[in-house]
């Protein structure tokens, strides 16, 4: 089994829009042996539900994130998750001041794996859920492409 996390300040926006996306394209193309779970870099919103926002899309599309709760990133994380993917850069430095130089090579951020390689602005700050919604589906689909590669070693290990 491969696991991959995804990670963003909060985990009540983008990470768990990422999780959620991802393990449902990942269901509706029959693919086995990975899944991805979400949590956040900071405190703030531990134990609160997926934002409105997020939850509205979520919704459009099928998906239930009711069950979902914030979680903070921890130390075990690194050792239980094959990928650690952030949404911005900010994520990335928060996300490797938690893991230290170890685990450098597990950390990308999602639209490192898109043509267009980007951060993901926080729709908390911006209210734009629906460029959210695009730029995470541009970075899942990326993301899904380069695992699913045959060849690739993430599936082989």
């Amino acid at each position: 089994m491969k696991r991959i996390l995804f990670v963003c300040h909060g985990n009540i926006c983008r990470s768990p829009m990422a999780e959620y996306i991802f393990n449902d394209m990942v269901k509706k193309r029959g693919i086995t042996g990975i899944i991805s779970e979400s949590a956040a870099t900071s405190t703030e919103e531990l134990g609160n539900g997926v934002h409105r926002g997020t939850s509205a899309i979520l919704r459009r599309l099928g998906i239930d994130c009711s069950a979902k709760r914030a979680r903070q990133m921890n130390a075990g994380d690194l050792e239980k998750f094959d990928l650690i993917i952030g949404m911005d850069s900010a994520n990335i430095r928060n996300i490797k001041r938690i893991a230290g130089e170890k685990y450098n090579e597990k950390i990308f951020r999602l639209l490192d794996f898109s043509d267009n390689t980007r951060d993901i602005s926080d729709p908390w700050y911006t209210g734009d859920f629906e460029s959210t919604y695009r730029d995470i589906s541009e970075g899942c689909e990326g993301l899904l492409k380069r695992i699913s590669d045959k060849e690739n070693q993430f599936l082989n290990e």
